[in-house]
């Protein structure tokens, strides 16, 4: 079905269920497979060979930058493919796409704009897909030494020591000690 711009594999690393919400962006490499919903862009790198694919029951709304895209679902936003992309028979796509090249099947929708933009140019350079966030992917200062201590720094301490308060009194208090006012039995009525 896919000709010589075949997708590297059928093997997807990442699932997101049926079940699940993602809200926020998704940088990815390898196969990502959503047939839950994203609200937030989804990002991997223009020389990967990674593969996004959104089953019928998935739903993106966020724009898509990946080098293959396989579609039978709903995406509300922009989709670059910079290598191969796959309209199946019940996608519907609210937003432009812009590809190198593109397969469309009978029954999918496309409401917005097709522009064959990813084409070899001089040599082998193709135009970088944008790569639009809602926020920065942090850079992690956490090395495997460094996630152990950080670990140790959220825990309490482990102490032997009884607390003040329970080790100060062991005996209940006496009935002289009530809270009734002076002069005054708890049994007058």
């Amino acid at each position: 079905m896919f000709g010589k711009n075949a997708p590297p594999s059928n093997h997807f690393d990442t699932l997101v269920s049926s079940k699940a919400e993602i809200v926020g962006d998704i940088h990815f490499s390898g196969g990502l497979h959503i047939d839950g919903k994203v609200f937030g862009n989804i990002i991997a790198e223009d020389d990967s060979k990674a593969v996004l694919r959104i089953s019928d029951k998935g739903v993106v709304e966020g724009e898509v930058s990946v080098p293959h895209v396989i579609v039978n679902g709903g995406v509300v936003g922009d989709v670059h493919s910079c290598e191969h992309i796959e309209l199946a028979a019940k996608a519907m796509v609210k937003g432009n796409i812009f590809y190198n090249t593109i397969e469309m099947v009978m029954g999918a929708q496309v409401d917005g704009r097709m522009a064959h933009r990813y084409k070899s140019q001089k040599g082998n350079e193709k135009p970088k897909m944008p790569k639009q966030v809602t926020r920065e992917k942090p850079k992690s200062t956490l090395t495997p030494g460094a996630k152990a201590e950080a670990a140790e720094k959220t825990q309490p301490p482990v102490s032997d020591k009884k607390p003040a308060a329970a080790a100060s009194s062991s005996t209940p208090p006496s009935p002289a000690s009530s809270s009734a006012p002076a002069g005054k039995s708890t049994t007058d009525k």
